[in-house]
C-alpha cells in the first residue's frame, strides 16, 4: 500500500513512527476515522515550561493539538492528496501539568477544494486545558481532481 492510499489507521502509524517530532514527543493515536483522530501523549517533566506551578510549555500543547488537527485532515483525504499547516490559532484555558497524558481530539469542520478546516480539543485527566482551529492547505499530485465533494464535509455546512 503506497503512501498516497493510507486508511487513517496506517495514518496512525505513520504519524506516530515516522514523523521524527512525534517520535520524540512521544505522541501516540488512540483513534482515527474519515475527519477524526484522537491523540495521546504521555505528560514528561521536560515538557515543563513553568518551573514554579510546574505547568507545561505551551509549545507542547500547541504541537498535540497541530498533529492532531493534522491527522484529521489527511484521514479525510482523497488518495493522491497531502496537507500542512497554515493556519493555527490555540486559546490556553488551564494550565497543563505534571498529571495525566494529554488527549487531543480533533474533528474535521469542512473540506473545501483548498483547505480544510479542523477544531481541536485538548484535555488532560478529563479537564479541557485548550482548544484549537487549525487551516491545512491540500496539495495535490497531477492528476487529483481538485473539485471536493458535498460528502466530503464533515460536520459543517
Amino acid at each position: 500500500m503506497g503512501p498516497m492510499s493510507l486508511g487513517p489507521a496506517d495514518l496512525l502509524k505513520v504519524m506516530e513512527e515516522r514523523v521524527p517530532f512525534n517520535r520524540l514527543l512521544g505522541i501516540k493515536g488512540e483513534a482515527a476515522e474519515p475527519g477524526r483522530a484522537v491523540l495521546v501523549l504521555p505528560v514528561r517533566p521536560d515538557f515543563v515550561g513553568d518551573f514554579r506551578r510546574p505547568a507545561l510549555h505551551g509549545g507542547v500543547l500547541s504541537s498535540v493539538i497541530d498533529t492532531a488537527g493534522g491527522m484529521a485532515a489527511w484521514s479525510a483525504l482523497a488518495p493522491g492528496e497531502t496537507v500542512s499547516t497554515v493556519d493555527l490559532r490555540v486559546d490556553y484555558l488551564e494550565p497543563a501539568g505534571l498529571a495525566g497524558p494529554l488527549r487531543a481530539e480533533a474533528v474535521l469542520v469542512r473540506k473545501g477544494n483548498r483547505v480544510c478546516h479542523v477544531r481541536i480539543r485538548l484535555t488532560q485527566d478529563g479537564k479541557l486545558v485548550a482548544e484549537g482551529t487549525g487551516v491545512y492547505n491540500i496539495h495535490r499530485t497531477k492528476g487529483v481532481a481538485k473539485k471536493a465533494k458535498k460528502r466530503d464535509r464533515v460536520g459543517g455546512r
